[in-house]
């Protein structure tokens, strides 16, 4: 199922310990969703932690480990400043399509029929409340259908509860513009033949969702990197534009926001991993990343 990385988007778990002074032990190996960042000019450690935007809510287990780094840093930052209220009006502006299009351009009559039909019996809502929608953001109302659970929500919501609660500023490393506008590089039609794909695959998409879900709790990065390489993640035609050019323009504010003091970064696991990840990325700008021990 195509796009599943971006809009799921990824993890969180675990306990750990914290020495007096504040330092956190290391990890024995790269299997961990917490990273510190030190080095290369950095007076204090950052950190950063792999997030699941859409997760069961009984799922969610925050490490010792991870609320220690909060209170150690100055501030956090996330994709989106979500404790931002004047985000949330401004996204829905964004979430239609341009050019007046319209869900009923994007298909045929049948395959029209068949995601109303969905949208009607089993979300119980209307196609005709979501014509000039991005089908992008059609999408991810699916993502409870896959989700073994009824109380769904993100890793993002504890990790802003705890940064409130220890009174750390909230920050994020992109707009709801930006976002919205990365949907809009995507072809609309494309989005539409995802959008029919995953109702028409929804037993296959659970499948997917339980493996990822599975790797994120026991925190098996490599295992993560490649349910995010296989073809059903639906990142492959478009890994530059949802993934790896977004890394690059993160690692190119975290080198000045890191050198203010030290920060909590949390973002979606995909975007740690790999060759273009943040982990890799920051290496090579001359960072030490240290796995911490996050059980």
């Amino acid at each position: 199922m195509k796009f599943l990385s971006l809009i799921s988007l990824i993890f969180c778990s675990g306990i750990c310990r914290a020495q007096s002074n504040n330092l956190l032990a290391a990890n024995n190996d790269d299997n961990s969703i917490l990273w510190e960042v030190s080095g290369n000019g950095l007076t204090a450690h950052s950190y950063l932690y792999g997030t699941f935007h859409m997760v069961c809510r009984d799922d969610i287990k925050i490490s010792s480990a991870c609320k220690q780094a909060i209170k150690n840093s100055g501030k956090v930052y996330l994709e989106l400043d979500m404790d931002d209220p004047a985000m949330v009006f401004s996204g829905l502006m964004l979430m239609n399509m341009k050019g007046g299009k319209k869900l009923k351009d994007l298909y045929s009559p049948e395959s029209y029929k068949r995601i109303s039909d969905y949208f009607t019996d089993s979300l119980k809502t209307p196609m005709g409340l979501f014509q000039n929608l991005k089908p992008m953001f059609l999408l991810a109302m699916l993502y409870p259908k896959m989700m073994p659970c009824t109380e769904v929500t993100s890793v993002e919501e504890d990790i802003m509860r705890l940064a409130k609660e220890n009174g750390k500023e909230i920050n994020g490393l992109e707009t709801i513009a930006f976002q919205a506008s990365v949907f809009d590089s995507i072809p609309y039609e494309k989005q539409a033949e995802e959008l029919l794909n995953a109702i028409d695959s929804m037993e296959k998409s659970r499948k997917y969702y339980s493996l990822m879900a599975a790797a994120y709790a026991n925190q098996k990065m490599d295992a993560i990197e490649k349910l995010m390489n296989d073809p059903d993640a639906g990142i492959e035609d478009n890994q530059d534009i949802l993934i790896d050019n977004r890394n690059k323009n993160w690692v190119g504010q975290l080198k000045a926001i890191m050198k203010n003091g030290p920060v909590f970064v949390a973002v979606g696991t995909a975007h740690l991993i790999g060759e273009n990840g943040l982990v890799s990325l920051l290496r090579k700008e001359g960072y030490s990343l240290r796995p911490l021990f996050n059980k």
